[in-house]
């Protein structure tokens, strides 16, 4: 279940520009899952981890303003 809420997350963010910039904001992953929990989305650092790679996405920011380009549209 955690798995389908990283992906349930990535899928929002793809469609909602203000939750992107909401999830630009945390600076670790640590950070990123606990807010993540706020939301109601249930999952560990390894889970992003694990779906991130898999997907070929990265969880750095880059650009200005920086931003993650994990987002799935």
């Amino acid at each position: 279940m955690a798995r389908k809420d990283v992906e349930n997350l990535l899928v929002a963010g793809g469609a909602d520009k203000h939750l992107r910039a909401k999830y630009d904001v945390p600076a670790t992953m640590e950070e990123f899952v606990a807010l993540a929990a706020e939301d109601g989305y249930n999952f560990t650092v390894e889970e992003l981890t694990a779906v991130l790679k898999e997907s070929g996405d990265v969880f750095e920011k880059n650009g200005n303003p920086s931003k993650r380009q994990i987002w799935w549209v």
